[in-house]
């Protein structure tokens, strides 16, 4: 019994100092992390570094949460399902996302490692189900860059499309890797300032629709619950009872795609500083963050714009993927406002490149995290002296090329 209170409080100091010795081990302090060496140099028996602070796991606990999907593909569930339908939907999964957030907080502040969520099913369950769930999300992870990077590139059609799409995938491309393979720092200013834009941008939306519903519009319209009290639950595919559920359902298949889960706040539990505070605070904080921007997210739309509004139908119907498929912008065009449009265009091109820029952190990590576990190559293990595995970011390079198959020959 003493020997093992003394390595669990071994194993905690370790934490707290950045310090990991045991089997999970992929960390070090971060003063080792200007250790002599070359960059690439990765004959030293390199790990990753905790040089991510607390402002750093903040604004990406933030970011993470915020996506595209609330500014741009929420349109879809308010179409199908109505203002009431869409609200319900993503209240449901709110408390759901809420639920999970509780769960794998406690994860990451027991078990700061490069994947500590999977790491715990090896742990709890069966090392096949770790094996098994560590591959599933390394390649959905992997998978999803360049599905971002092609993405951003049709976002920019909102202005103009007379140029080569190979010059949009180079710039994200070469940008990737540059946050992401020099110092894991440079990553966590990236999303820093990415996450900052998105924030300001959620909750400006969120004063914007305060302010128009009173009147405070172009066209001193006080418009109100207008659209709620229309259309509160709309018929989809049929009509009566059942297509109203049919819309309802229609839109919490949309809400649950729009409410993302912790998983990426947790994959940078392995290189934050004094996790077992950072990570705490972190995932506390979240929970009420995500209650506001989803909820109130889903309210604003449905107050902003009808669900049978005839741009927003023509624009959905039409596949647009850029700012004009937006219920805000939609909105905004509606009411007169000149200007807006290009911003938050803006923001949302750089809420897809920064999940790009997640999903390229994350599967590089997860790789990494499969290689110490002994359920990948070795080679994927290997850090240089700045901690970055270089053999996993080069991989996930590979996959973010995948993009350039979009080119015409």
């Amino acid at each position: 019994m003493f020997k093992e209170k003394f390595q669990s409080k071994s194993e905690d100091s370790q934490f707290e100092t950045g310090v990991q010795t045991s089997d999970h081990s992929s960390i070090t302090t971060s003063q080792e992390a200007e250790s002599k060496g070359g960059f690439f140099s990765l004959s030293g028996n390199y790990t990753t570094k905790r040089t991510l602070k607390s402002r750093h796991v903040q604004l990406i606990a933030i970011g993470g949460s915020i996506g595209t999907g609330l500014f741009l593909t929420i349109s879809t569930g308010l179409v199908h399902g109505g203002p009431g339908s869409l609200l319900i939907a993503f209240g449901w999964w709110t408390t759901i996302i809420l639920m999970l957030t509780t769960a794998i907080g406690e994860i990451a502040v027991y078990m700061p490692t490069a994947s500590p969520f999977v790491e715990m099913a090896g742990r709890a369950v069966d090392e096949a189900m770790e094996f098994a769930s560590g591959w599933n999300f390394f390649l959905v992870e992997a998978l999803y860059i360049p599905f971002e990077i092609t993405a951003c590139n049709t976002m920019v059609h909102f202005w103009r499309s007379d140029y080569s799409p190979g010059i949009a995938f180079a710039i994200q491309i070469v940008l990737y890797i540059a946050f992401n393979i020099f110092t894991v720092r440079w990553y966590g200013e990236s999303e820093f300032y990415l996450s900052l834009a998105k924030l300001f941008l959620a909750i400006g939306l969120l004063f914007f629709t305060f302010i128009t519903m009173v009147g405070g519009n172009p066209k001193h319209d006080a418009f109100g619950f207008r659209h709620f009290k229309d259309h509160t639950f709309n018929e989809y595919v049929t009509t009566g009872s059942l297509g109203r559920l049919e819309g309802f359902l229609a839109a919490w298949a949309k809400a649950s795609f729009v409410c993302v889960g912790p998983e990426y706040l947790s994959m940078v539990s392995g290189e934050a500083r004094n996790p077992r505070k950072t990570m705490k605070t972190a995932f506390k904080t979240v929970i009420y963050r995500l209650a506001l921007f989803y909820i109130g997210g889903a309210l604003s739309v449905g107050i902003l714009v009808s669900c049978k509004d005839a741009t927003l139908l023509s624009a959905i119907n039409n596949g647009a993927s850029d700012a004009s498929a937006s219920p805000y912008v939609v909105a905004i065009q509606n009411l007169g406002i000149s200007g807006l449009p290009d911003l938050i265009e803006v923001v949302i091109i750089l809420s897809a490149f920064s999940a790009g820029n997640s999903y390229f952190y994350c599967s590089s990590r997860q790789l990494y995290s499969l290689a110490e576990r002994g359920f990948a190559p070795k080679v994927f293990s290997k850090c240089n002296s700045k901690g970055i595995p270089v053999y996993a970011v080069l991989v996930v390079v590979c996959f973010s090329l995948l993009s350039l198959l979009q080119l015409e020959l």
